[in-house]
Order: C-alpha cells, then structure tokens, then sequence
C-alpha cells in the first residue's frame, strides 16, 4: 500500500489545484449546497450488511439534510485512494471511508486534503499513521451488542429450544470471525461475556477464516461446523460476506445462526438473531456535524446502545418472553454502565 501511495503523489498534487475551479451545487437561493461523498470497500453496495447500512445513512442524510451526496464503490482494494481523490475532485467537503481497509487511503486524502473533512468507519482516529487533524473515527461499542446476543443465545441453549425443535447441544456456543482485528474482537468479547454473564459454565468456540469477502463462505460454513461437532448450539457470524458461510452451516445442523452489523433475520428462522451496528446512524450523524460545522478537530465519535448506535435486531419468534425480558435487563445495565462488557478478548 506505500508504494502505491507514493505514486499517486502527483495526482494527489494536481487534485489540490483542481478543487480550486471546480464548480459546487446550489440551493434555490444560490447558496452553494454542502457535498459529501461516501466511498465503499470492495464488497460493493448489496452486500446487505456494512457497504449497504453506510448507504443507507447516505441516501437519509440527502433527504433530509438538503445536501447533495456521491457514492464511489470500489472493485479491488487499488481503487480506495484514487476513489478518494475523486471525491475530493468532485468538491465533497465530508467523506465517509466506509472500513478499516480504507485506513491507509484515509490518512494519505486527509493528509493532501486538510479542507475536507475525512470519516473512517469502525477505526479508531488515533490508528490512522499520521492521525490528521481533519480525521475522525466513526467507532462502536460492539461488545455492548455482542453481550446481549451472547447473553440470548446461551439462554435458549440451556434451555435447549431450537429453530426446528429441541437442541442436542452442550453448554457450548461459537463465534466464527473474519480477521483478527479489533472491530471484531470487541464483538467476540462481548459475545463471550454474555454467555458467560448468563452462566459460567459456559464453553464459548472461536475461530477466524482470515476474510470478509463472500467467495471464502465456505470456509467460514467449515469453521462453524467444526464448532457443531464439539457441542456448539448457537453460531455467531462476525465475518461479513463469509460469515454467511456460518449461518448457512447453522442452518444445515438445525442450530441458531446469530447474525451481524445488519439485521440478518431475512435469511430464515434459524436466525435467533443478529448483534446490529448502526453504520447508517453514524454516516448520517458525522454528514450533519460536518454540515452545522460541530465537528471540531479530528477526534472519535462512538456510536453505543445508549445513542442507539448499536442494537439488537429482531428476535425469533421462539424465544420465550421471559428469556427477552431478562435480556433487556442486562441492556438497560450495560446503558446504565453498571455492566460493562469487554471489548478485547
């Protein structure tokens, strides 16, 4: 990624002289509208989970904020910085860098760019290389989610109520994550937790495919069928497009699938449910800071269960009231702060 941001150092250079004459919308009054632009990481726009839940929040904040919004999808990881410089071209005035893997093209833009007000969706502010000034981390408390679907899910496990009838399993649950880093270990932690917050004995499986990318499913449907076979009755999918690997392997055994980031109950009633992170509220919130100009210097704006930046999607009609209830008991503690979840495993 270094070498290919040094070579684009000279359309980086001749894009800064480009915003100067380029022409920007106007409102009916004549006043020129604020512009924004959000950029997507390779998995495209209906990837029904991060890229779309982003969109969403864009598509929101052009009704009805009164600004004028772009879109840049990205096909392969090459296309991130030119996607960014293209924005800035286009005179966005806010970007959304939608993901970690755009952290590298985050820094460099924000860098070129100081004018223009750079997002990064699920990365901390202070993991940007040169953590620019005009920087800002859209950052979730995902634990506080995967503590509650964690919590659930060990619930209907002893209890043994299935998608298809009673449950075989143990005392165990599984996380099947993407890569090992920290936007989704705080949602493994939390997952953890909860099971264990409901009771300790508890065993909780966890793997890694090494992706988020659609074409490895099958190896994250491997993963969770290996954590079948030791006992697993609730499978936690952390891992993007592969992460339906998982629920399809949830469904195969006749076991819960827990989906992700999106509410993930339209792929069955396997689906107990999913640990939800409101991407659409943050990439809308930062939209409108940047518009009434509260944004301040470059900091990190968390989106948690209190500001409703993470949730709980729809529950399967399965789960008994009770076991809801108390669920929602522990939410309110974790609002309150009276529970904390980890966010590193």
């Amino acid at each position: 990624m270094a070498n290919r941001t040094r070579g684009l150092g000279v359309v980086l250079a001749l894009a800064i002289t480009a915003l100067a004459v380029l022409a920007v919308g106007t409102t009916a009054s004549g006043q020129a509208k604020f512009k924004v632009a959000f950029n997507t990481d390779t998995n495209g726009l209906n990837d029904k989970s991060f890229n779309f839940l982003g969109n969403k929040g864009r598509l929101k904040a052009q009704k009805e904020l009164g600004i004028d919004t772009k879109v840049y999808v990205a096909t392969a990881e090459a296309d991130y910085l030119p996607n960014a410089v293209a924005a800035a071209q286009w005179g966005a005035q806010a970007v959304v860098m939608n993901g970690f893997l755009l952290a590298d093209a985050t820094n460099t833009a924000a860098k070129q760019f100081p004018n223009i007000k750079w997002a990064i969706t699920d990365y901390p502010r202070v993991a940007l290389t040169d953590q620019p000034t005009n920087a800002y981390g859209l950052v979730f408390k995902s634990e506080q989610s995967g503590f509650l679907v964690g919590y659930l899910a060990a619930e209907m496990v002893k209890a043994k109520i299935g998608p298809y009838g009673k449950l075989k399993s143990k005392l165990v649950v599984g996380a099947v994550g993407g890569k090992k880093i920290p936007s989704v270990d705080n949602w493994i932690a939390g997952f953890r937790a909860g099971a264990k917050a409901y009771d300790k004995r508890f065993k909780v499986l966890i793997d890694y495919s090494g992706d988020f990318i659609n074409a490895t499913a099958p190896k994250c449907k491997e993963l969770a069928l290996k954590h079948v076979s030791q006992g697993s009755g609730a499978e936690f999918q952390v891992a993007g497009g592969c992460g339906l690997g998982t629920l399809q392997a949830a469904k195969q055994a006749k076991i819960w699938g827990i989906g992700v980031d999106a509410d993930q109950a339209y792929l069955g009633s396997h689906i107990l449910t999913s640990g939800v992170k409101r991407v659409d509220t943050a990439v809308y919130d930062f939209y409108k800071l940047a518009r009434d100009g509260k944004l301040g210097t470059g900091r990190d704006v968390v989106f948690d269960l209190k500001n409703k930046g993470q949730d709980v999607g729809k529950i399967s009609k399965k789960v008994p009231k009770g076991f809801v209830t108390k669920m929602n008991v522990q939410k309110a503690l974790i609002i309150k702060g009276k529970i904390k979840p980890p966010a590193t495993l």
